[in-house]
């Protein structure tokens, strides 16, 4: 498979693995957001997917890719994946066996640029992402002005790695992009070692990286205090067994909280395991 055609994939075993706690798993919808919307947004996704591959600027793909995964009724489905998995496509494509590396794609945040940049404002024109007020010094650069900022983006000369430091500490995809992409290679190392189907092994390492640190999506959403009860019960659900993951789901489904930062970070794992030839479906 090529690699946007195993990003692709990565976004349907991401969505397919379950139980998968608080998010849309195959046995689990939101009352407006459902298994088959992230379905959708995955074929949506294909065309940046695919840009990125054939060596498109980041930030035109991801823009490209965000496009496309909007157009179901669902809204935002995977933004957030997308923006972890067209930096590894471009790293994957730029290494000489196809494999994504952290040095790798360290390089491709590294050579990101201003109109990278502006793209990545312009993407949220398709898509209403849930974000924290921007920092007291960068009014100016709020994504939810998405294009309308654009020219506070060229005035300040800022790439599109530089918008990712900005938001690091409280967003944990921002802080992928500034550690090499950390904990998207140890989730792919934990799939690799794990048996049995690829979308079983990633609901597994979802739980395993929720019970590791608080979901900077929960913490936005629900408070710092939230986000750590949730990681405890994470950790706690792992030890005691399966009932007790089933429960724990049916609770934050029940209760509106959505750890999506963990599954966005499971999505990039699949894509670096299944590119690596770690697993194969």
């Amino acid at each position: 498979m090529t690699p946007a055609e195993d990003a692709q994939l990565a976004l349907l075993l991401e969505v397919a693995g379950t139980p998968k706690p608080g998010n849309v798993d195959r046995d689990r919808d939101f009352p407006d957001l459902r298994f088959d919307h992230f379905l959708a947004g995955a074929v949506g996704a294909g065309p940046g997917l695919r840009a990125a591959q054939k060596g498109a600027p980041v930030g035109e793909a991801f823009e490209e890719a965000v496009a496309g995964m909007s157009q179901q009724e669902g809204g935002n489905t995977q933004f957030g994946a997308l923006l972890l998995l067209v930096p590894l496509v471009r790293a994957a494509v730029e290494h000489p066996d196809g494999k994504p590396t952290p040095e790798g794609v360290a390089r491709v945040v590294k050579n990101t640029t201003v109109e990278d940049a502006a793209n990545f404002f312009r993407a949220f024109d398709h898509a209403d992402v849930f974000v924290d007020d921007p920092p007291e010094d960068a009014e100016d650069l709020d994504v939810r002005r998405g294009s309308d900022a654009i020219p506070a983006v060229e005035n300040r000369g800022v790439t599109l790695s530089d918008v990712m430091a900005m938001g690091d500490d409280e967003d944990g995809v921002a802080r992928e992009w500034t550690t090499d992409f950390e904990r998207t290679f140890w989730a792919a190392n934990r799939l690799a070692e794990l048996d049995g189907p690829a979308s079983a092994r990633g609901a597994r390492v979802y739980l395993e990286l929720l019970g590791r640190e608080p979901d900077t999506l929960v913490a936005k959403k629900h408070g710092q205090k939230t986000a750590e009860s949730v990681r405890v019960r994470a950790q706690q659900a792992l030890e005691a067994g399966p009932e007790v993951v089933e429960a724990f789901a049916d609770s934050l489904v029940k209760d509106g909280v959505n750890p999506g930062t963990t599954a966005d970070i499971t999505a990039g794992g699949l894509f670096v395991a299944l590119a690596r030839g770690e697993v194969s479906v």
